[in-house]
């Protein structure tokens, strides 16, 4: 009964497809891409030049190694402009 247990799991593992961890830098590289997006698309002038603001503030939190504050900073500008963030580096 635990081999067959075993098994199941095994093919379980097997089945799903692996997704790659992307790094802190890509995730805000990803997040930055979606909301230059979103600014194209779905941003009033106010929105536009506040979502911007952040984005400049969360490039230079990447570039400072603080990764985790920009993707904070980037996902908050996106859910201004009422955008979900991608979470795929999650």
């Amino acid at each position: 009964m635990g081999a067959l247990l075993g098994m199941s799991f095994a093919m379980l593992a097997v089945g799903q497809p692996a997704q790659a961890a992307i790094t802190r830098s890509e995730h805000c590289d990803r997040l930055s891409l979606q909301l230059d997006e979103a600014l194209e698309t779905k941003a009033n002038a106010t929105q536009a030049a506040q979502a911007t603001a952040l984005q400049r503030r969360a490039s230079q939190f990447c570039a400072d190694h603080k990764q985790a504050q920009g993707i904070r900073t980037l996902a908050n500008a996106l859910k201004l402009l009422g955008v979900t963030p991608d979470d795929q580096g999650q």
